[in-house]
């Protein structure tokens, strides 16, 4: 019931000017599908492997198919992970992409890091990011030119990135289950000020939010699904994100790996983190 107070409040008061359509049936779809998500959490329940050996449970494929009700009543096609890929997204310009439960190893493990998100992306390029972390009822939307906000309670808040411009001050935060060597001798190399292990796309909005200055990961495993709702996001407060080597990420594309990892910053590090990554590589 919280939820549904919160999504119908919400609705008549979000500080974005001009929404798109969308958002209505995106931030439906989160809330619905986090009151299921929060239900398997509360009563138990099984863990599964898919066949590339990532966890699944049965929340990952609930919150889909809620979510799939609710924003296939537009004519955008959906890519999810936790549907088939028919790859018919490549002949339209707008798209949803979905990640019915981000951070299913958190879910499985009770750390209450997960959420759930829903991007759109029209030419390749995200214009709508929702994303609904339930464990705290915290609602996040960002849209193209119209600013990233958080409405936790009823109170709608502007996103904003830090300050911080000098790398050894930069707080950091960083995968709790899937950080490899080469991450963590890339961090000793050039000594954050900070370190801090988190799930999800809650390290994405930790830098929206001003509460680190980076995130990345090296990884070619990263999905569009991962970071397609957390891009509006980061840029809409000011932020950056792009690969480790600085280019530009693409959206609805054949491959939906991201082959060169991901950075993501307030912005002010972002250069000085390529270069050092750059040189890193190189020695």
């Amino acid at each position: 019931k919280k939820g549904i107070f919160v999504c119908n409040a919400m609705k008549n008061n979000i500080p974005i000017i001009n929404p798109l359509s969308e958002i209505n049936l995106a931030i439906d779809a989160v809330i619905d599908a986090g009151k299921t998500v929060m239900e398997i959490y509360d009563q138990g329940f099984e863990q599964m492997t898919k066949i590339n050996n990532e966890p699944l449970t049965k929340a990952d494929v609930e919150s889909n198919k809620i979510i799939h009700e609710i924003i296939s009543t537009s004519d955008h096609p959906i890519l999810s992970e936790e549907s088939d890929d028919t790859k018919k997204r490549l002949e339209r310009k707008t798209v949803w992409i979905v990640d019915p439960l981000d951070g299913t190893s958190d879910f499985i493990h009770k750390t209450n890091e997960f959420t759930i998100m829903i991007g759109l992306v029209k030419e390749q390029k995200p214009i709508l990011g929702v994303i609904y972390c339930p464990t705290n009822d915290t609602l996040y939307v960002a849209q193209q030119d119209q600013g990233a906000y958080q409405l936790l309670g009823e109170k709608w808040s502007k996103l904003s990135v830090s300050t911080i411009s000098d790398l050894a001050k930069s707080r950091v935060v960083c995968s709790r289950h899937h950080l490899s060597q080469n991450e963590r001798d890339f961090l000793e190399n050039i000594h954050p000020m900070k370190l801090t292990q988190r799930g999800s796309s809650l390290k994405a909005i930790d830098v929206a939010s001003g509460m680190a200055e980076f995130y990345f990961t090296s990884s070619n495993k990263i999905k569009q699904w991962d970071t397609c709702a957390s891009y509006c996001l980061i840029k809409e407060a000011g932020g950056n994100i792009t690969d480790v080597f600085g280019n530009n990420l693409e959206y609805n594309t054949e491959i939906v790996n991201h082959q060169n990892g991901i950075m993501i910053t307030n912005g002010l590090v972002h250069n000085l983190l390529i270069d050092s990554y750059r040189k890193f590589m190189n020695t």
